[in-house]
């Protein structure tokens, strides 16, 4: 992998990671179209891509460093009193705490079955028609709901077992194509949140789920095969993070006011013309 292809790479997932259009599946698609030699079977590919996530991490965390502050405090003085407090920040780390679990334990336990898809770029093109199809749904049946309660739901007051579904919708990002922050939202948006909630949520779940993966795969990078590659990578993951402040500081902006339905659209027509032009 060249620098210039490590940077298209970097710059395509510190964007796509965080709009909901799944940057795992742009990037096992794109180099298959643009005709790059690039293993994508390789594990050193997949420690780049995790790198990749690092820096997406790192910048989520940058941009919520406020939020992280005040509920790592808050969880932090609940566990040292052995109570709870009701406060709000206290209310939401423990809302994340139990929505971050069960994307972790299934990601580690078929990270080897998962993996196997990163090189089969129409199984990605396939999973990101049904990104858009997600979204699409999600969008319509939120629309019908609204009609008959206007009522909105806060972070902090959502039920933990609600919590725990919405995180449990980032299971379904470890298939190339699916996004991650897609599907999370439409299950914080029939949890009935509003769309900046929901994505607020999303980003603040994805964050210790990015990061802890991005943890486990390091050692990876300090292979023999990977080590020389090691400067070109380490490039790539400050693009990614500077891609994913700006995307992230864009999109909470975005989603006061908008909705999933462009995206939905973009996953659907991008799918279908890659299958159509992979299978040629």
């Amino acid at each position: 992998m060249s620098l210039f292809q490590a940077l298209v790479l970097a710059l395509l997932q510190g964007v796509t990671e965080l709009f909901p259009v799944s940057s795992l599946g742009h990037t096992v698609i794109l180099p298959k179209l643009l005709g790059w030699n690039i293993n994508q079977a390789d594990p050193t590919f997949l420690a780049f891509v995790v790198l990749l996530h690092v820096g997406t991490a790192i910048a989520l965390a940058i941009y919520f460093w406020r939020d992280w502050l005040a509920i790592v405090r808050a969880v932090f003085r609940s566990v040292v009193d052995g109570r709870m407090h009701g406060t709000a920040d206290e209310r939401l780390g423990w809302r994340l705490i139990a929505g971050t679990i069960p994307a972790g334990l299934v990601g580690v336990l078929l990270q080897k079955q998962v993996q196997s898809l990163f090189a089969n770029p129409r199984a990605a093109a396939a999973f990101l028609i049904a990104n858009g199809v997600i979204m699409f749904v999600g969008e319509r049946v939120r629309r019908r709901a609204v009609a008959f309660d206007d009522g909105r739901t806060k972070l902090d007051a959502l039920p933990v077992r609600t919590a725990v579904g919405i995180g449990s919708a980032q299971v379904l990002a470890l298939l190339p194509g699916i996004s991650r922050s897609g599907s999370t939202m439409v299950a914080g948006l029939l949890a009935n949140l509003t769309h900046e909630a929901a994505a607020r949520f999303a980003f603040l779940l994805a964050t210790p789920i990015i990061l802890g993966a991005g943890v486990l795969k390091i050692p990876d990078l300090f292979t023999p095969v990977a080590l020389p590659h090691l400067a070109v990578y380490l490039v790539g993951g400050v693009v990614a993070g500077v891609a994913a402040f700006l995307s992230v500081a864009y999109l909470m902006r975005y989603f006061r006011v908008g909705r999933l339905d462009p995206f939905a659209y973009y996953c659907a027509a991008f799918g279908i013309v890659s299958l159509i032009l992979l299978s040629r």
